[in-house]
């Protein structure tokens, strides 16, 4: 670390999953699948904001070929630790996806109500396919069945902040991914 650099303080409510270092090597090697998935073509990372913003920029730059970057976002969270169920479309794209390779972009997939009124909405502007790629996969807390292309890891049902990752809007700016610990 150099003088330049400000030391990263770790939470102590949060308990530390993955690293930063860890995060950036599992990125690489999704960008790697990717990259052999969609060879020749020119993607569209589609970030559902905000938890997935992180993830979406830095699998971008693991992928050498010409990608896009457009972004959506979705509510069902709220300030809560917990889906509520209901989901709304808050923003939406500004790029026609039709006939595009499109890669959705998760922070963390939990019951996967998102997701799906996310991939049903995508999937009637017709876009040539349709991946899901998300740094986390909270396969045991699934509502709603949903195809997951790419993931970093299948963890639990803790909550997790971090890495672009939110608990009512705090956390998302730290270099690694926890879980949020009761005080």
């Amino acid at each position: 670390m150099t003088d330049s650099q400000p030391a990263i303080q770790v939470e102590p409510s949060i308990r530390v999953l993955y690293d930063a270092e860890q995060i950036a090597a599992r990125v690489r090697e999704i960008g790697l699948d990717v990259t052999r998935d969609l060879a020749g073509g020119r993607p569209l990372f589609v970030g559902v904001l905000k938890g997935a913003c992180m993830f979406q920029c830095d699998l971008a730059r693991a992928v050498p070929l010409d990608v896009e970057l457009d972004f959506l976002a979705a509510a069902s969270y709220g300030a809560a630790t917990t889906s509520s169920g209901a989901v709304r479309l808050v923003s939406d794209l500004r790029t026609d996806i039709a006939g595009r390779n499109v890669v959705v972009c998760e922070g963390v997939i939990d019951s996967g109500l998102t997701l799906s009124y996310i991939l049903d909405l995508l999937r009637s502007r017709g876009p040539a396919s349709l991946r899901v790629a998300t740094l986390l996969d909270k396969a045991p807390c699934r509502k709603v069945q949903v195809p997951v292309d790419y993931a970093g890891w299948t963890i639990g049902a803790d909550f997790v902040v971090g890495y672009g990752m939110d608990a009512a809007e705090r956390y998302r700016n730290l270099p690694y991914v926890g879980v949020l610990e009761e005080v």
